[in-house]
């Protein structure tokens, strides 16, 4: 195996931020809300970096900007959900996506076996058991495992892409606001 500083020469050098969020925004991804917390404490935030991990053992990840008001709120419950979203659910997923963020009792929601928020609307959801934290340069990678999980809804997702969210099959050239 060649060492990652070998294979790749150091001239290349880092890229620029928003040059790489531009090309990453061609990649099309759901749209979630992670919920965390309980109480007044209870948060979310819309996030699509999300990926699951392990089939056995469960294990999901979710990465949250290293000042996101809902990383302290996982760190402390010890756990989160992954809500996935549905078309009709995009207003929710931009309440969720700013600084100042809708609170969870504006949104129908339940509390699962975790005492965590669950959108009670979503496509689907996974409650997570927080297992490890890791340093992903301004962000933090969090691996959760899966201890519950559920998918009520039969609706088409919400999907981002080019930096909007969207249907499938809607207009790449044509963003949605």
């Amino acid at each position: 195996m060649i060492p990652v500083s070998q294979a790749i020469p150091e001239q290349l050098g880092p890229v620029d931020g928003r040059a790489l969020r531009t090309v990453c925004g061609h990649f099309a991804t759901g749209v979630t809300v992670i919920t965390s917390g309980s109480g007044e404490n209870a948060t979310g935030a819309t996030v699509n970096s999300f990926t699951s991990v392990s089939l056995e053992p469960a294990l999901v990840l979710i990465c949250l900007h290293d000042n996101s008001r809902l990383l302290p709120v996982v760190q402390e419950s010890g756990g989160f959900v992954v809500n996935l979203l549905t078309q009709r659910q995009e207003p929710i997923a931009w309440a969720f996506a700013g600084r100042r963020t809708a609170r969870i009792d504006e949104v129908p929601h339940h509390r699962s076996a975790l005492d965590l928020p669950v959108l009670s609307e979503a496509l689907a959801h996974l409650e997570c058991r927080l297992v490890t934290e890791y340093d992903g340069g301004d962000h933090t990678i969090l691996l959760g495992e899966v201890v519950g999980l559920g998918a009520p809804a039969e609706e088409e997702p919400l999907i981002f892409f080019q930096g909007a969210m969207r249907e499938l099959g809607d207009d790449p050239v044509l963003p949605r606001r």
